[in-house]
């Protein structure tokens, strides 16, 4: 048997000989079996990779030569939680093989995985897995499959079954061979257009293809009863495919390998080149649009940087999609990274030195001199490159959108384990956030360090690498939510700091009426002393004063917000009388003023707006309802709600995870700040006591 063609050895001489494919499907679809048996397949001597929780986590790139073409192929992850990966992933791809279980059928999380492609107009075939468990029909899947993504869903093979549940191989409707895997290896066979399942779907396929590419000369010899071409119908199908309106269903089987020869005979011929594919949008650096280059090697060159690694011995290591022109060893690029408003990262333009182009080989990495439009490859010691990043010319700079990515909506309140973790964890976590944009570190609320991520499972991922790779050690803690304390009644005390110890003693006494204010109206200070019962100098260590204990809280340690402070009347003596003893008096006077009965805390509230099927609309509503939230309404957008409610953030620490639970994986929520409003009594006590 002679050796399989090795990745790092294929010459890549223009775009078209490449096809970026990214496979996407949920947790229990078969995905990464598939994955393995491609490469297989096609990598000599592959004996498969460890399935870990990094692994399982990440995005993750192997090649190998297919026929005349050299395949990238990605495997994204399939949890929720990582959608910034799959993302990434659907912006370094021209096609995705969607894998989708004929046991389970499209439910909430495949629903959402087809959306996410859906919104990037990301081409794709389906490969339709566990057709052998006994509980599966393929004409019924189809069907049920075309109710959910639409009639653009069209079988490019049927299966052929031993018995009802076993997958013996499959029929291609437009080469018209069968794929015999009962022997162990593929046997073609030809067939009839006249067999019954030929008959039933080659027309509608080779229908959507007229469809989708319109063209009359096919529609003529089809009509016309002409028997057709296989390669010319198979390069027909590509640009079909290229349209992101049909998607093609092959039948496979990811534990057996049974139909794996076939999807990769359709990678070659039926999936679009990245000259297929249209290239990102472009900006110059003063941030205005330019025409997008072509996918050439001669074009300008544009590059972004899918994913970004960071290793404590071999350095960073980042992944880039070169979209036009060509990189080459000990090139002098520019790094730049633009962010939206209020990013936790800066915008930067570096100059960079490209030491080394890396190319993957199955899963190794193998050195290259150059890269052209069309690849993804590997890139060491970037060292200002961030995930996103564009790579680009010095001579002529061009900056590519970013993608978008989910905002991370579970909050881990975090402190470092130890003396020695707490002065190496602001740098483990700089790390952290450059390699994964889905994560932010907030210090906004009081002294706590909160690590926001996009579920329990992304949770569990960067508290391992903490540890794992940078030697940190940290324990979570209680979230505090930043309540603030007001006056719901006027009040009003005296204030008295009268000492005397030998010597210049401290006198000080003021008068203060505090009255409350709208939400939102902040702090107000009035002086109203006559007679200069409060010498003039002394009036602002008053205000001083009440604002420190303003701060400090009266109540429950909280800030006090939204109130009015008069001082209308004072003593002072001519000689004990102090700044700092004025400064004791004001704080004093509003800690008396601070009667129980006139007092209240505030919570804060956030506008959260959530989008489900139409399914779950009620579960949700009744949910948000018993999370102490005000609706406010809800809007149709096709098949979902959106609902909108004001909920208090104390009901809001786990929503995350509950909303998943909820709409089965498929309802997605926004947050933002809204203000505060006043906390129930009966919760009162309990910030209180702590």
């Amino acid at each position: 048997m002679s050796s399989k063609p090795s990745a790092s050895s294929f010459k890549v001489e223009q775009p078209d000989d490449v096809r970026n494919v990214v496979l996407i499907g949920n947790a229990g679809s078969g995905k990464t079996s598939l994955f393995e048996q491609l490469l297989k397949a096609r990598v000599e001597g592959y004996r498969g990779e460890k399935l870990d929780a990094e692994r399982q986590a990440q995005l993750y790139l192997a090649s190998f030569v297919n026929g005349g073409t050299l395949v990238n192929m990605l495997d994204a992850p399939g949890h929720t939680d990582f959608v910034g990966e799959l993302r990434a992933g659907i912006r370094a791809a021209d096609a995705a093989i969607f894998v989708l279980s004929a046991a389970d059928g499209v439910d909430g999380a495949a629903q959402a995985l087809w959306d996410e492609c859906t919104q990037a107009g990301l081409p794709r075939v389906i490969a339709l897995t566990k057709l052998d468990s006994g509980h599966s029909d393929f004409d019924q899947s189809v069907s049920s499959i075309q109710t959910s993504f639409g009639e653009g869903v069209l079988p490019s093979h049927v299966p052929t079954m031993s018995d009802p549940d076993t997958l013996q191989g499959n029929i291609g409707l437009l080469s018209l061979l069968e794929h015999d895997y009962s022997s162990g290896a593929p046997v073609d066979h030809p067939v009839s257009a006249e067999d019954d399942q030929v008959n039933t779907w080659r027309g509608p396929l080779i229908e959507g293809i007229i469809q989708e590419t319109e063209n009359d000369e096919l529609m003529d010899r089809y009509l016309g009863g002409e028997e057709l071409d296989s390669a010319y119908l198979h390069k027909e199908l590509m640009k079909a495919v290229a349209t992101a309106n049909l998607f093609p269903v092959i039948p496979v089987s990811a534990a057996t390998g049974v139909g794996v020869e076939e999807l990769l005979r359709l990678m070659e011929l039926g999936f679009p080149t990245p000259t297929l594919h249209p290239n990102p949008d472009v900006d110059n650096l003063a941030g205005d649009p330019v025409e997008v280059p072509e996918t050439s090697a001669d074009a300008p060159l544009v590059a972004q940087v899918i994913r970004t690694t960071t290793d404590p011995f071999a350095g960073k290591l980042s992944m880039v999609r070169i979209f036009s022109g060509t990189i080459k060893v000990d090139d002098n690029v520019q790094v730049v990274g633009k962010y939206p408003a209020g990013s936790q990262h800066e915008d930067h333009s570096d100059v960079e030195k490209i030491s080394s182009i890396q190319v993957a080989a199955g899963v190794e990495l193998k050195p290259r001199q150059q890269a052209i439009a069309g690849e993804v490859v590997m890139l060491p010691k970037l060292n200002t490159a961030e995930t996103g990043d564009t790579i680009t010319s010095q001579a002529k700079p061009l900056v590519v959108g970013r993608w978008s990515l989910p905002d991370p909506l579970l909050p881990l309140a975090i402190k470092a384990a130890t003396r020695n973790d707490e002065d190496k964890l602001s740098g483990a976590l700089a790390r952290l956030a450059t390699e994964d944009n889905t994560a932010r570190v907030d210090r906004s609320s009081g002294d706590q360090l909160v690590l926001w991520v996009t579920g329990q499972a992304h949770a569990d991922l960067l508290l391992g690498r903490l540890v794992d790779r940078y030697g940190v050690r940290v324990e979570q803690e209680e979230l505090r939510i930043p309540l603030k304390e007001t006056f719901i009644g006027p009040s009003e005390a005296l204030g008295r700091h009268v000492k005397q110890s030998g010597g210049h003693g401290q006198y000080a006494v003021c008068h203060i009426k505090v009255e409350p204010l709208d939400r939102g109206a902040g702090f107000e200070f009035v002086d109203k002393v006559v007679g200069g019962a409060v010498p003039r100098q002394f009036i602002p260590s008053v205000e001083k004063g009440v604002r420190a204990q303003l701060e400090k809280g009266v109540l429950a340690g909280y800030p006090v917000v939204d109130i009015r402070v008069t001082l209308d009347d004072g003593k002072a003596h001519s000689v004990d009388s102090s700044d700092m003893a004025f400064q004791m008096a004001g704080s004093l006077a509003l800690k008396e003023a601070a009667n129980p009965k006139v007092m209240a805390l505030l919570e804060p509230l956030d506008l959260v707006t959530v989008t489900v099927g139409d399914q779950y609309m009620g579960a949700v509503m009744t949910d948000l309802s018993g999370r102490r939230g005000q609706l406010l309404g809800t809007d149709s957008q096709g098949n979902k709600t959106i609902i909108k409610a004001l909920v208090p953030q104390s009901e809001l620490t786990r929503y995350a995870i509950d909303l998943r639970g909820l709409a089965q994986g498929s309802g997605t929520f926004t947050r933002e700040f809204h203000g505060y409003e006043l906390l129930p009594q009966n919760l009162v006590s309990k910030y209180v006591k702590e």
